[in-house]
């Protein structure tokens, strides 16, 4: 007698697998606040049962911890990569602002996530203590300018470097990728605002002409 092959559990409704079902929970998350959403919140957004979603990860923290990540990855990468240049530190810093701009245009949602969470449970501590090792590379970028005379010494490069994301970070309220400026052009704009400012140049003034002898 054959035994007939096992077929093997289907992991979900079809069209929601892990990434797709990720999409839909930090919309969710967005929309309604992440404490005040939950798995019944999230089935029938995605129109399946709990236990389809339980599939996929172990519950509403496993969700919010991949979608913290995602974002959080991002500008790890952005930092490494910063760290490998050479040159002066206002043009590295310059340059991880542009990077971290372009993570939060390529990876939007999750970077809105992550700002709003508050370390209320484990997992969002973890995300914020990530976050502080990446403002820590910022102020360490400040400073450096600072001393080698690129960034004006009479405002605390602590309070620099909040200013500074805090601009990059205001985009997550107001930025929408449809029918809105790319990465480059909005990475263009911030960095003219941070590190020129909005004040226009003087135009150059005539030199004085010679006044000829009678």
């Amino acid at each position: 007698m054959t035994t007939a092959p096992v077929t093997p559990p289907r992991r979900g409704r079809p069209g929601y697998d892990l990434e797709s079902l990720l999409a839909v929970a930090v919309k969710v998350f967005n929309e309604r606040g992440y404490e005040a959403t939950s798995m019944e919140d999230l089935s029938r957004r995605l129109g399946i049962t709990k236990s389809a979603i339980y599939h996929h990860v172990s519950g509403k923290d496993e969700l919010l911890r991949l979608a913290v990540d995602r974002a959080l990855d991002g500008l790890s990468e952005a930092a490494r990569e910063t760290a490998t240049l050479e040159g002066r530190a206002i043009d590295r810093l310059e340059h991880l602002v542009r990077r971290s701009v372009h993570v939060l245009v390529e990876r939007l949602p999750f970077v809105t996530l992550l700002l709003r969470v508050r370390g209320n449970t484990k997992v969002e501590r973890r995300a914020l203590a990530r976050r502080r090792e990446f403002d820590h590379m910022v102020g360490e970028l400040v400073r450096q300018a600072g001393a080698e005379g690129d960034v004006r010494s009479d405002v605390d490069p602590a309070v620099v470097s909040r200013l500074l994301f805090g601009l990059v970070n205001s985009l997550t309220e107001w930025y929408r990728p449809r029918g809105g400026m790319g990465a480059d052009a909005l990475a263009d704009a911030v960095c003219k605002i941070a590190f020129t400012g909005l004040r226009h140049p003087p135009a150059p003034q005539p030199a004085p002409s010679r006044r000829e002898d009678a």
